[in-house]
């Protein structure tokens, strides 16, 4: 699917500002970005619950612009599920089916299939208050899956679930994906979430697109300091009169005398298998990942002065200035 100069704005404020994307058929596509970025706006705008201000979203080589969201060829998973709660698990899946008429025995079979994809056979007579969270979102899934869509929008889905079952629905929400063979396009403000599960991150900001492409991408060469903050776990140094990014792990702990800066120690963060220590130099701040085996055998606490060094080849020029 391809967004071409997408708009939208609300009044004088404009929350999507002329975007151009190409999505892959069959990719998982996460679209990222703080609160306000434009990124849910985006997906209602490809769902048809949003009229574009401007702009084509092209869908097969079809102009959907101006179609109704059961015309496109999408279905749309909302963050709050929104399960009808006095019907069945099976009713609710079959809905979509049952709003065009489709004939009760069909659309139950269509339904149970739906399902059973989502291991959800067992509880199709239960209602939805009757389900746990997770059980919930599978049950969403289900239903937005019997139109058979050609483009799964996803608005948040993990985001209402307990850190454990959130890491589990994502190994299912990359199974499901892998096995329908269609494209998900995923919204999340979660730099993990969208690192995990997408072959592709666009990464907005105030209604633009501050860069796309693979996780490792994103991760390893940030375009610009705001994707370097956004992502996490990079610094950003002065190098060659240049802005550059420099990975957190890549920051190594030494004596001052050895060490590129001279730094103090502001505080150490056990973290499980590393430990995250936070420097500051005056006119330098910088974090540093340090394994957890190397503050065992070098301590560091708070107020210590230390040296900070790392790689020329690991501090990664901008493509992109400073926002």
């Amino acid at each position: 699917m391809e967004l071409v100069d997408v708009s939208k704005r609300y009044g004088d404020t404009v929350a999507v500002a002329g975007i151009n994307l190409k999505i892959p058929a069959g990719a998982y596509c996460c679209l990222l970005g703080p609160s306000g970025c434009g990124k849910t706006s985006t997906l209602r705008m490809i769902a048809g619950h949003e009229r574009a201000s401007g702009g084509d979203v092209i869908l097969d080589g079809r102009n959907v612009t101006i179609l109704p969201p059961a015309q496109r060829g999408t279905a749309m998973m909302f963050q709050s599920y929104a399960l009808f709660p006095h019907m069945s698990v099976v009713d609710n899946v079959a809905f979509a089916l049952r709003v065009r008429n489709v004939p009760k025995a069909k659309r139950r079979k269509e339904a149970m299939e739906r399902l059973e994809l989502v291991e959800m056979t067992p509880y199709a007579s239960r209602k939805p208050a009757e389900l746990s969270g997770g059980q919930q979102q599978r049950v969403a899934l289900a239903r937005a899956l019997i139109t058979d869509p050609q483009v799964l929008l996803l608005d948040e889905p993990l985001s209402a679930l307990d850190p454990t079952l959130r890491l589990r629905m994502r190994t299912e929400l990359k199974r499901l994906q892998n096995e329908l063979g269609i494209s998900f396009i995923h919204v999340t403000h979660s730099q993990d979430e969208a690192l995990a599960l997408s072959d592709m991150v666009v990464l907005m900001n105030a209604g633009r697109i501050e860069q796309v492409g693979t996780p490792r991408e994103v991760f390893d060469e940030p375009a610009s300091p705001f994707v370097a903050r956004f992502i996490g776990a990079h610094n950003i140094i002065r190098t060659g009169g240049h802005d550059a990014s420099l990975r957190s792990d890549r920051v190594r702990l030494t004596d001052p005398a050895n060490g590129r800066l001279t730094m103090k120690v502001v505080s150490v963060e056990y973290q499980g298998h590393f430990v995250l220590v936070r420097l500051n130099g005056g006119e330098h701040e910088l974090a540093a990942i340090v394994p957890e085996a190397d503050i065992i055998a070098h301590p560091v606490e708070p107020g210590a002065t230390v040296g900070a060094t790392w790689r020329d080849e690991d501090a990664t020029p901008f493509s992109r200035g400073a926002d």
